[in-house]
């Protein structure tokens, strides 16, 4: 008999309190990067009802208005309604920035004197991820729940379905026989609306114009379910309903948690962070690994410590999928990849105002058009 399991992902909309958060602080960070490309940026944001606290460390020659572009985020994202309780015109925005510590970055400045390579921004275990489950070589379940998700604000933003507010998660069970994705078990999507619409509307309504243009009618069947709005109401939403901040949903920014996290958020961090540099130069190595058929199903880690330039281990792990050995694997990320913060960041070109449009619907398996997400480019090996 077929061996059967399954596995579960979520997604959240742009609108989401904690994606609020990580999109403004990648904002900032993109605007510091804009006037000065050695920017030095570690910035972490909370969210709650008319309230911003933007606070972290920024060492910069380019100055930015952090009120303003943090007001611009929020109105970007739909929130332009006073009763709301979260509004970019009126809410508060608290700052509280100061200069990165010399001590971190006595670790990884530049020393040409000592011969001192740009060193790892902070110690850390990193991970990188591919499959051949999707054609954009990611797990299937994080795809369709990013694609609900972003399907859930397109209607949303263009009229189809006005009622709908900015907040929203949405979660994906595939079944799988044999470690291959067979059929959807279950579809669970949660969207922010106002309290004028009916439910048994509202789950009609989304039913046919989020759930059957994403996910395909040969993935559903008689036995998949469908929870829309379990609990009958969502209208208090946003920051209003939940308080959001940077980084607590890593597991939506990589791999909806079929492959491992080394606990390290992106938003916020300038490349120098190998949180960020290191974790997407090695999707680029599992993809294109997984794309040049040596394996099936792939996963990188690295670790480095704060100050060096060198990660301190590099392993692979290919569950039984690997169509070569592991050394031998190893030895080709070796010699295509520059697993150094100076040679990643350069590599993937990080200096650039890239970052905002990552901060939702997931860093991987993202369309590349070589500008926003050159991670996701396959090198040839």
């Amino acid at each position: 008999m077929a061996e059967t399991t399954f596995f579960t992902s979520e997604s959240v909309t742009e609108g989401h309190p904690d994606k609020i958060a990580d999109q403004i602080a990648d904002a900032l960070l993109d605007a510091y990067l804009a006037g000065d490309p050695e920017s030095r940026v570690a910035v972490e944001v909370m969210v709650t009802s008319n309230y911003v606290l933007v606070a972290g460390e920024v060492t910069s020659r380019t100055q930015v208005d952090v009120e303003q572009v943090t007001r611009q985020v929020i109105g970007d994202l739909g929130y332009v309604e006073e009763a709301l309780n979260f509004d970019h015109l009126y809410a508060q925005v608290e700052v509280r920035l100061h200069a990165q510590s010399p001590d971190i970055a006595r670790g990884v400045d530049v020393d040409q004197v000592r011969g001192k390579p740009l060193g790892a921004g902070d110690q850390g275990i990193m991970y990188g991820y591919a499959c051949e489950e999707t054609p954009q070589l990611m797990p299937m379940p994080i795809m369709l729940a990013h694609q609900l998700a972003q399907r859930l604000a397109a209607v949303r933003k263009g009229g189809v379905l006005p009622y709908l507010r900015p907040d929203g998660k949405t979660q994906v069970t595939v079944e799988y026989r044999e470690g291959r994705p067979r059929r959807v078990d279950a579809v669970v999507v949660a969207a922010q609306h106002s309290a004028a619409v009916e439910l048994a509307s509202l789950r009609a309504d989304l039913t046919r114009e989020v759930i059957r243009q994403v996910i395909p009618a040969s993935l559903l069947d008689e036995r998949t379910r469908v929870f829309i709005n379990p609990t009958g109401r969502f209208v208090v939403g946003g920051p209003h309903g939940d308080t959001g901040a940077t980084g607590r949903k890593i597991m939506v920014d990589t791999y909806g948690s079929l492959a491992r996290h080394g606990g390290g958020s992106f938003s916020g961090k300038d490349p120098t962070k190998v949180d960020r540099s290191a974790t997407y130069t090695l999707r680029q190595a599992a993809k294109s690994l997984v794309a040049a058929g040596l394996a099936r199903r792939l996963e990188l880690r690295a670790a480095y410590v704060i100050g060096e330039a060198e990660p301190i281990s590099l392993a692979v792990d290919t569950f039984g999928a690997g169509l070569v050995p592991d050394e031998e694997i190893l030895t080709i990320i070796r010699k295509h990849f520059d697993l150094t913060p100076a040679g990643m960041i350069a590599r993937l070109n990080l200096r650039r105002p890239i970052y905002r449009v990552a901060a939702a619907y997931g860093h991987f398996g993202r369309p590349s058009d070589g500008v926003h997400f050159p991670w996701e480019m396959v090198i040839p090996l």
